[in-house]
């Protein structure tokens, strides 16, 4: 009888435990407070660590409500509403109603927050040249094309 494996197929097991130790790694990396301390720093904006990933979040998500932010980030919906109203209350978030549903009240960037955010984008490119020093420019293009598609195949 013949197996319906191919030989290239028995290193995938450990690929699939190499690859979650990664995960696991830059999961934990990026949820480490000191690191979001460290990039509000290199960006030198005035903005309390708690709000930062919310802000970034509506700019790259938004218009997005907050449940959905909530879920996205794993976080409570109240906890959530709250840093939600206090960006608004700072005048880096807007608050409307959905077009598609006026049940739902959105963020959306305001241009005071898209300033920061631009801030910050630009720190987050010096912080990730200096990660990325030792790689080739064919290194990095093959590791954010084959990164965003497995991103892609996620989100599916």
């Amino acid at each position: 009888m013949s197996s319906n494996k191919n030989v290239q197929d028995t290193h995938i097991p450990e690929q699939m435990k190499v690859l979650h130790s990664a995960l696991l790694t830059i999961v934990s990396v990026m949820n480490q407070p000191r690191n979001d301390e460290k990039m509000i720093e290199e960006a030198g904006i005035k903005l309390d660590r708690a709000l930062f990933s919310v802000l970034v979040g509506i700019e790259r998500l938004g218009p997005i409500g907050v449940v959905e932010l909530a879920e996205r980030t794993g976080r409570d919906y109240t906890t959530i509403s709250r840093q939600v109203a206090r960006l608004e209350k700072l005048e880096l978030v807007i608050r409307r109603e959905s077009d598609a549903d006026r049940r739902v009240r959105e963020a959306v960037i305001s241009a005071k927050g898209k300033a920061m955010t631009d801030l910050i984008d630009a720190a987050r490119e010096r912080m990730g040249n200096e990660v990325f020093r030792d790689w080739s420019r064919d290194e990095i293009d093959v590791f954010v094309r084959l990164l965003d598609k497995f991103a892609r195949a996620l989100n599916k």
